[in-house]
């Protein structure tokens, strides 16, 4: 659907897989994605910081395995949260909140696929 250009029917479908699995990580994350594709910084914390918070759990039930690979297309939407939940708390201005997000992915894959260290230089500039 959002490949389609659907965004309305995508977040239809979305919230109605949330209705039935509300941990549902990957539906949190995109929701989040087209929160900030909106303009809706707040919605969008909202649904990354669920997905970011889900994904957290999970590390937690599982023993914290250490390294936690981003290549690996299971961890990806947890990545991908987090950084999405520090791009909405830059976007509502909270710098001080922004970080935390970042340096706990950039523990779990110091290898920075995704240029998070980068990005945590410039919130860190910024405050």
């Amino acid at each position: 659907m959002l490949e389609a250009g659907e965004t309305e029917i995508a977040v239809d479908e979305l919230r109605w897989l949330l209705a039935e699995c509300s941990e549902f990580l990957e539906a949190h994350k995109l929701l989040g994605e087209i929160a900030l594709l909106a303009d809706d910084a707040a919605l969008a914390r909202g649904h990354f910081g669920t997905a970011f918070q889900l994904g957290l759990a999970a590390l937690r039930r599982a023993g914290r395995p250490h390294p936690l690979p981003y290549r690996l297309p299971s961890n990806q939407a947890f990545f991908e949260a987090g950084k999405g939940l520090a791009r909405a708390l830059v976007d509502l201005g909270k710098l001080d909140l922004a970080s935390e997000p970042l340096e706990t992915l950039l523990a779990c894959d110091p290898s920075d696929p995704l240029g998070l260290a980068e990005f945590l230089d410039e919130i860190r500039s910024r405050q």
